[in-house]
């Protein structure tokens, strides 16, 4: 069962425990009997002679000076509290004399004491008479069977003679059922812990339980899975333009879907559109777990079913030692460069229109056209939209796009090197690689790759801000053997594609989602 996974236990299991710690720490509190304590604290052991040696005397004046055996005097806070968890009575203290504690400064003489307590507790002044054994001798204070509600307190400011700051102060007596203990603080006011060191333990477990319940609540991932998440497996063929929106989706997918299999082999518009048809001849239930993405509509006339998922805008490139300016290319230009009638990017210039601004100084090299094969939607595109329709007039006359090693040109039977690279990727490197290469690729692919620039067409940059001039662009689509199946792995993968997330995914990529692209796939 789902709630019985790791987190939920771990969870439960901390929050049971925080409840009971908080339960015990209850009854431990009101039920176990617990040892009434007595603290003390030295709050000041200051100097106010001239002769101590370990304190710097404080400015004085009147009768400090005049009275005797001040020269080496001292004054100490000493604080009597009640830190337990009960009350003291006077029959609590165990001493058999009348006082109930002794104050020990060593190597010191008392010569006088001031009693002071907090407001509302003036009743503790009546225990500090003689009769109840309040007095000092020599270096010794006897401090009366002083009863203290629990955090009741009481400060005893001692005159001290004959010694130095700093010299040890013991508590002699002795509490039925608990102690007397020094307290380490030495906080003038400070308020008395109000809960045991066993109390505080517990606290400690609940407080310990809580951020781990915390913890387990901030890590882990409680973000819904996509629409439509399913499982099982899949594989995303064809456009090589379209890929990297295809792969980076798909890891996300599996990512948010626990058993989601998505396999991307990316080979080209046509041949992944092909491979789906033959694969729906072959096996209606294979066919189902295929989706084919093509740059523009090529799986129609096989009688798959196609959705139009994203507008991609398409470049040409030129190798980075050809500089065709701002305005680049018109499509009449490209043309005749395709159709083999300027064989030399210098002779450019002189075969361009008159109204036309002259082009930058072109260098004189062979022009290479580097294109895709004829399974390529990127190509179909181009011949679409920017030859008019036209096949790429010139035939392929070379593997590797090398003017000195083709054979054909050196026989003049070609007019201009010409050859098809299977993926986008390959015509980029190529054209980065082969000076005077002319050739076509995906926007955001070709943005930013070493060695090439883009090309301009009709005087309009490649860009998703003004498609309405920009011609060379065509709809992505993505293609199943006929609707996919609902609950199946290619119908959840499409209705992600729809998400705000991927569609997101999709404008980062250089693309406009259909569904925001105000018409333009239509």
């Amino acid at each position: 069962m789902e709630w019985l996974s790791a987190e939920n236990v771990v969870a439960v299991g901390t929050a049971f425990l925080g409840i009971v710690a908080s339960g015990v720490m209850v009854w431990y509190e009101r039920r176990v009997p617990r040892r009434k304590r007595i603290g003390y604290r030295v709050q000041m052991d200051n100097p106010i002679g001239d002769d101590v040696r370990r304190g710097r005397a404080n400015v004085r004046l009147g009768l400090f000076d005049e009275a005797p055996d001040m020269s080496d005097a001292t004054l100490v806070l000493l604080r009597i509290e009640n830190d337990g968890s009960q009350g003291i009575d006077r029959d609590d203290y165990t001493g058999p004399e009348r006082h109930g504690l002794t104050a020990v400064f060593s190597d010191r003489t008392v010569r006088g004491v001031s009693v002071t307590q907090p407001i509302d507790t003036d009743h503790l002044m009546d225990h500090f008479t003689p009769d109840r054994g309040f007095g000092y001798e020599d270096n010794r204070l006897r401090i009366p069977r002083v009863p203290l509600n629990r955090g009741e307190q009481y400060k005893l400011l001692v005159l001290l003679s004959g010694g130095d700051v700093g010299r040890p102060i013991r508590m002699i007596g002795g509490i039925r059922d608990g102690e007397v203990h020094p307290n380490r603080s030495a906080t003038p006011d400070e308020i008395p812990p109000v809960l045991s060191p066993a109390a505080r333990i517990f606290t400690g477990l609940l407080t310990l339980s809580v951020l781990v319940l915390a913890t387990i609540v901030v890590a882990r991932d409680d973000t819904p899975p996509p629409l439509g998440c399913e499982t099982g497996t899949l594989t995303v063929t064809g456009s090589t333009a379209f890929a990297p929106v295809v792969e980076t989706l798909a890891k996300e997918y599996e990512k948010d879907c626990e058993g989601a299999d998505i396999t991307v082999e990316a080979r080209g518009s046509e041949a992944g559109v092909s491979a789906l048809a033959a694969t729906s001849a072959r096996s209606a239930k294979d066919a189902r777990s295929v989706i084919a993405f093509s740059d523009g509509p090529m799986g129609d006339r096989l009688g798959l079913h196609g959705e139009k998922i994203a507008l991609s805008v398409f470049t040409l490139v030129v190798n980075d030692g050809v500089d065709l300016g701002p305005r680049g290319l018109t499509r009449a230009e490209v043309k005749r460069l395709y159709r083999g009638e300027v064989r030399r990017w210098s002779d450019l210039n002189a075969s361009r229109p008159a109204g036309l601004p002259r082009l930058p100084d072109l260098p004189d090299l062979p022009v290479v056209l580097v294109s895709r094969d004829a399974y390529s939607g990127t190509r179909q595109i181009f011949q679409d939209r920017v030859l008019a329709g036209a096949w790429e007039m010139t035939p392929t006359t070379s593997l590797d796009c090398d003017p000195l090693t083709d054979k054909a040109v050196a026989a003049a039977r070609a007019p201009v090197t010409r050859c098809e690279l299977a993926s986008t990727e390959d015509v980029l490197d190529k054209v980065a690689a082969q000076p005077g290469a002319l050739g076509y690729s995906e926007l955001t692919l070709a943005t930013g790759h070493e060695g090439v620039r883009r090309v301009p067409l009709d005087g309009e940059a490649a860009s998703t801000d003004h498609l309405d001039q920009y011609p060379y662009r065509g709809v992505e689509y993505a293609y199943t053997y006929r609707s996919p199946v609902p609950g199946s792995l290619a119908a959840g993968f499409l209705a992600y594609l729809d998400e705000g997330m991927s569609q997101d995914v999709i404008r980062e990529q250089g693309h406009l989602p259909c569904g925001r692209a105000a018409g333009l796939c239509d």
